[in-house]
């Protein structure tokens, strides 16, 4: 054998044992990984609009349900080939409750993965992380007093730091 044909035969051979390697080190639930979905915000008031996202569809189509919105068609995300992602408005009069959410890929026979949305009695509370409550009377009166009194202890300790200065 002339050493070309050798050395072509060596490359195809360790080709061959490197592309069979490769395949065996891949993990085989790469192709068969659930989807993952989220529901943003994730607690809401009845009539509120929700966004819709779906990662991990291997499919063309991918769709969302609940029965405190219905059926809702997802459109291609950006973020990625496998992605989905779309909006939905909870009916005005959805009832207080958990409520799941199915995502579901390529039709029936698809993949599916359920995450919760909650849907409260009123707006969720938001900003200042819900630490605004309604005050007082009381509550004014003494945040006053003890403005007052800082004030006015400030001013006595400066008059007296000033008067030992002369």
């Amino acid at each position: 054998m002339p050493p070309t044909r050798t050395r072509n035969r060596r490359r195809l051979t360790g080709i061959a044992a490197a592309t069979l390697v490769a395949a065996a080190l891949t993990p085989a639930t790469l192709a068969s990984a659930a989807p993952s979905a989220t529901v943003s915000p994730g607690t809401v008031a009845p009539g509120s609009r929700v966004s819709l996202n779906v990662d991990g569809c291997d499919t063309s189509t991918a769709r969302a349900s609940s029965r405190a919105f219905g059926d809702v068609s997802l459109a291609p995300s950006s973020r990625s080939a496998s992605s989905f992602s779309g909006s939905a408005t909870v009916y005005r009069d959805a009832p207080v409750g958990s409520y799941p959410v199915t995502f579901e890929c390529g039709g029936n026979s698809g993949r599916r993965v359920t995450v919760t949305l909650q849907v409260s009695s009123g707006a969720a509370r938001g900003g200042l992380g819900g630490s605004i409550e309604a005050m007082s009377p009381g509550r004014i009166a003494l945040g006053g007093t003890l403005a007052a009194g800082a004030l006015g202890t400030g001013i006595w300790l400066l008059r007296r730091r000033w008067a030992h200065t002369r």
